[in-house]
């Protein structure tokens, strides 16, 4: 079992926009070649950050159409990490949390069954599972784009004798890299 971030970037290490935008992920050619799928059967558990979670209920209208968070992520249980009130989806396995991250990551453990946890982002949220030493891997589609400014992969220093380059594969104009994470250091 292992805890991973998977996500795409930029090659300036950005995950969003300055305006938490994905408009610049859509517009590379080969993003459907990602294998999210297989990816995904691994999955027991996955946790998001509120912004992270808003953006999908506004750009994949999941209020309205649950089927739209159903069909890729089915009963999976996922914590949506937030300090505000916000809706649930029709049907989703969904646990609202804040607070601290070893605390959730133990239900989510549990919840998962043997299988991997799946933190979606934002970085500020993975990077306290880093900085608690709850991450294990980093899985990164870097997308050729650049955008100066934006919401960072990972808005923390990870010193090289954390992190250990263990895979890089290239779909379409993606590089895929992937990174075992070590505990933090004193």
């Amino acid at each position: 079992m292992k805890t991973q971030y998977y996500t795409a970037t930029t090659i300036d290490g950005y995950i969003a926009d300055d305006h938490n935008s994905l408009d610049w992920l859509f517009e590379v050619a080969g993003g459907d070649e990602h294998p999210f799928g297989e990816f995904f059967a691994e999955i027991g558990a996955f946790a998001m950050g509120s912004t992270t979670y808003e953006w999908i209920l506004d750009h994949e209208n999941a209020l309205v159409h649950p089927e739209n968070w159903l069909e890729p992520y089915g009963d999976t249980p996922a914590w949506i990490f937030t300090h505000r009130e916000l809706p649930g989806i029709p049907g989703a396995n969904l646990h609202f949390a804040s607070g601290d991250v070893a605390t959730v990551h133990k239900e989510m453990v549990a919840a998962a069954g043997g299988k991997n946890v799946w933190l979606v982002g934002g970085g500020e949220l993975v990077g306290s599972f880093a900085d608690a030493g709850l991450l294990d891997e980093l899985i990164l589609g870097v997308a050729p784009v650049t955008l100066g400014s934006g919401a960072p992969l990972l808005p923390r220093r990870l010193s090289s004798q954390r992190l250990t380059l263990t895979d890089v594969t290239r779909l379409g104009q993606f590089a895929n890299l992937r990174y075992s994470v070590g505990p933090p250091t004193s």
